[in-house]
Parts: structure tokens; sequence; C-alpha cells
């Protein structure tokens, strides 16, 4: 495992080196394609006929949808450079997550049983606070509960949060259960975690 984690590591740093320089590279075209798009360059010149000719039609599914939500196609640009960064972010942060759970496997398989029950421990919490953390993030985009994609989320988390909702009051409109659940699964996970 000590071997894999160096590679692992210049992975990353090679990944990160070519989303950055992805990035930058897709902001100038952007920010190149919506001039043309607004007509902040000459329309008919070389410019702007590549960008039809070549760009344009990588962009013509974000238009599309942009267009159906009731926004400008001249800001296709801007949001296909923004699905690009979060895609890239996110799939850092997913590599990173793996590489943490190597590392944690590696670490609880040397230290015997007991790092084995810390890692279970540690996998347990973490699947319920994402439950918490996808039943938040679904009540504002308002999904069903009964929908697949969060109705897991939901069924792990009712038995936490019901309880809760007998003692902890309302602000408002603001059901803070949901934050107070998270702070306590943290502080269980490390009394746990420190017990075992």
């Amino acid at each position: 495992m000590n071997s894999i984690l160096p590679v692992l590591d210049s992975v990353r740093s090679a990944l990160s080196v070519g989303f950055f320089a992805a990035g930058v590279v897709l902001t100038l075209v952007c920010a190149a394609d919506w001039m043309v798009r607004t007509r902040r360059l000459d329309p008919f010149g070389r410019v702007a006929r590549f960008f039809r000719q070549s760009v344009e039609p990588l962009m013509a599914p974000v238009e599309r949808r942009i267009v159906r939500a009731g926004g400008l196609p001249t800001s296709a640009p801007w949001w296909s450079l923004a699905a690009v960064v979060f895609g890239g972010i996110a799939f850092l942060s997913l590599f990173d997550f793996v590489r943490g759970q190597l590392v944690g496997i590696a670490y609880a398989s040397q230290t015997g049983s007991r790092g084995m029950l810390r890692l279970f421990i540690s996998w347990t919490f973490a699947v319920l606070r994402i439950a918490l953390l996808v039943r938040v993030v679904s009540s504002w985009v308002r999904v069903s509960p009964y929908s697949p994609w969060v109705r897991w989320a939901f069924v792990l988390s009712e038995p936490i949060l019901r309880p809760l909702r007998q003692i902890v009051p309302t602000l408002g409109m603001v059901d803070i259960t949901p934050i107070v659940a998270y702070l306590l699964l943290g502080l269980l996970e490390r009394f746990l975690v420190g017990v075992a």
C-alpha cells in the first residue's frame, strides 16, 4: 500500500495541473465565444467563423438546456465553463475521498481488529452524515421524499431527526434539527472511536 500512495499523489498532482490548464484554456475559449455571440467581435471575421464552425456545435446541448429553462443563449459559454469547473472539483474531491479511504483501510488493516472496528464506525457515521446532507439538499430543490434517488436518505435520517424535533425548537420556518443531528453524530463518532 505504501508504494501505491506516491503514485496516487503524483496522479493527483497531474490531474490538478491538467484541470487547471483545461480551465484556463476553456475560460479563454468561453470568453471569445461569448464575445462572438454578443457581437463584441466582428460577427463576419475569421474568429467568429471559427467559433461558429468549431465551438458552437459543442455548446449546442448546453444552449438548448438554457433556452428551455428560459435563459439567454449568449450565456451558454459561461454555463459550460461552470459545469467543467464544478465537474473538475467534484472529480478531484472524489479522487481525494478514494485515496483517503485507501489510506484508512491500510491503516486499519495494520492495527488489527480494533482498527477495522474504528474504520467501520467511521464509515457508518459518514453514511449517516451523507444521508443528512442529501436530505437537506433535496428539501432545497424540492425533490419528493419518495423519489428513489433520495428515499434512502430519508429512511436513514428520520430515526435520528424524529426524536430531535421533539427537543429542538424551530427557528421561525427553519428546521435546525439536521444541523444539530450532524453535530451530534460527529461527537458520538469521536466518542465511539475513542472507546473502540
